[in-house]
């Protein structure tokens, strides 16, 4: 068999890598949650908007519904097992900061959700819709606000995602992203401007 000969694997959700992201909210009664999501992505750039998909069975879809915020919560190595924790338990078992030994803080531009401390970088979202769709519910949300670790930036202030060290989800594992191999537009930049890029 050739190396690009095709097989039919059926149909599911398989694009993938996709971010692993802890999604915090809170109620309006000060109760605060995370939950596990790969369904997320951006969806507009003026104004900045993200969606997240989530079941409506997760008490996250519950606060989210109730305050119409939350906040997507990057994840690193060192978040990797409390991330995959809040996608295995559920909140209305336990406290899942308090489990995972995690910090909630107030987040940039909401009312309720929080933020989690120890994430590198955290969106605040406000929804904008709610569209049911089967077996999730996809929320599309504003970005109001974003704060990152300080280490994360650069000394003319730019922000070095690569630093954090942040983790995808492939088809139910979780990695590591690792080696740059390039830069938007690299395809067409000279090579003096790729080596000064790439090393």
């Amino acid at each position: 068999m050739a190396k690009h000969d095709k097989t039919d694997i059926g149909i599911s959700t398989l694009l993938n890598p996709v971010p692993a992201v802890m999604i915090s909210t809170s109620n309006k009664n000060g109760e605060n949650n995370i939950c596990t999501v790969a369904w997320a992505g951006t969806v507009n750039s003026e104004p900045p908007m993200v969606s997240i998909s989530l079941r409506s069975s997760r008490l996250t879809h519950d606060y989210v519904d109730e305050t119409g915020e939350f906040v997507i919560n990057l994840v690193n190595k060192s978040l990797a097992k409390p991330c995959d924790r809040c996608g295995v338990r559920s909140g209305r078992d336990e406290d899942k900061f308090r489990t995972c030994g995690l910090t909630p803080v107030k987040a940039k531009g909401l009312d309720y959700a929080v933020a989690i401390k120890e994430s590198p970088v955290s969106l605040s979202c406000k929804v904008v819709s709610r569209q049911e769709l089967g077996s999730h519910d996809m929320y599309i949300a504003e970005i109001v606000g974003i704060t990152a670790d300080s280490y994360l930036m650069d000394d003319n202030g730019r922000l070095c995602l690569d630093k954090a060290k942040l983790v995808a989800y492939n088809h139910g594992e979780y990695f590591l992203l690792g080696e740059k191999i390039g830069f938007f537009g690299y395809s067409l930049a000279s090579e003096d401007i790729i080596r000064r890029r790439l090393g």
